[in-house]
């Protein structure tokens, strides 16, 4: 495991419950749903970590429980708490929906007419280089 989230402590290889941080843990939860914005629900919960923090702790799924760490919060709750969470990042703007990739075919192969001629000016090379594409072929 690399990182013990905030509410548990490692006790002989065993996550437990921090009973007093699973007590902040469930203040900051129920201080959201109440309205609270993420810094001052975790000023109500006595728990004093940046922002970000504070609502990748609101998506920590570990709080429900797994095999490994015992469960500090409702499925209720936390389903609630991520519904609020959506809902106030919905009313912000703070959707972001991925852009549609639009597929962009570039020709693979052109037709070119036989050329020879040498410039010692790079720009007058490449001028003359572009200017022996006759058509651009598809590829299908």
């Amino acid at each position: 495991m690399s990182h013990t989230p905030f509410g548990y402590r490692i006790i002989n290889g065993k996550a437990v419950i921090d009973e007093i941080a699973a007590e902040q843990i469930k203040a900051l939860f129920l201080a959201y749903l109440n309205g609270d914005s993420l810094a001052y629900a975790a000023q109500k919960a006595g728990i004093l970590i940046s922002h970000a923090v504070i609502g990748k702790m609101l998506r920590n799924v570990r709080y429900l429980g797994d095999d490994y760490y015992p469960a500090i919060i409702e499925p209720d709750i936390f389903e609630s708490t991520e519904k609020e969470r959506i809902r106030r990042a919905e009313k912000l703007g703070r959707i972001f929906e991925p852009k549609e990739n639009i597929e962009v075919v570039y020709p693979l192969t052109f037709h070119i007419k036989e050329g020879n001629e040498q410039f010692d000016d790079p720009f007058q090379q490449a001028e003359y280089a572009y200017s022996l594409i006759e058509r651009e072929v598809q590829n299908d």
